[in-house]
């Protein structure tokens, strides 16, 4: 039993070792093609975007890379630092967060049976395979609950897997605070769910 165990420990850790190293190889693939394809005297912002949390990792392991490199990568660490870009490139990401949100809004009003919040709600869309773009708030992400933070990320990946997209709003931006206040989490879905009308809020989810 003991040696079964061990075993077993040992899978796990050649396994974990195993995808580290492939994302590694992957996130080297994605920073060789930066590197061959964009020209920094021209390009200067370049935005990352992934399904969960794929491009933070991304970001991190290419700013490693760039300090060892710098000689290397100097235009991307000098544009990276540049507030006046970095203020731009937090106004761009704000700007698509108000389109969706109004995007949301708009369906909500026109065609109600597409659009839900309450994780209530979106869960049961997400269960027929509906949602089209979720809509989440950062917070939830860091709430004090270990359970309550797996929900999310589950939720995530399993539209994802589903062919959704999701967009995680910055609870530190108007529109974050505004789906905040609508519950934290919405969804905009491909198809009428109009059984889901019928099904009221969780009451610590009523607004």
């Amino acid at each position: 039993m003991k040696h079964s165990k061990l075993q077993i420990m040992e899978d796990e850790s050649l396994k974990l070792f195993q995808d580290q190293m492939g994302l590694q190889k992957f996130y080297d693939t994605v920073l060789q093609a930066i590197l061959r394809h964009v020209n920094f005297e021209v390009t200067r912002c370049i935005l990352l975007a992934s399904a969960g949390f794929v491009k933070d990792h991304f970001f991190e392991y290419m700013m490693q890379w760039a300090s060892k490199n710098d000689n290397l990568l100097p235009d991307l660490l000098e544009v990276l630092a540049d507030p006046a870009v970095t203020s731009r490139m937090a106004d761009t990401k704000a700007m698509a967060e108000v389109k969706k949100l109004e995007n949301f809004y708009a369906i909500l009003q026109t065609e109600p049976s597409r659009a839900f919040y309450g994780l209530k709600h979106v869960l049961k869309a997400n269960e027929g395979q509906a949602i089209d773009t979720l809509l989440v708030s950062d917070n939830l992400f860091r709430s004090q609950s270990v359970e309550e933070r797996k929900t999310y990320v589950k939720l995530v990946e399993s539209v994802r897997d589903n062919g959704g997209t999701t967009r995680i709003f910055s609870s530190l931006h108007v529109s974050g605070e505004q789906l905040t206040q609508l519950t934290g989490v919405a969804a905009v879905l491909r198809f009428p769910m109009p059984e889901l009308e019928e099904e009221p809020l969780d009451s610590d989810e009523d607004s």
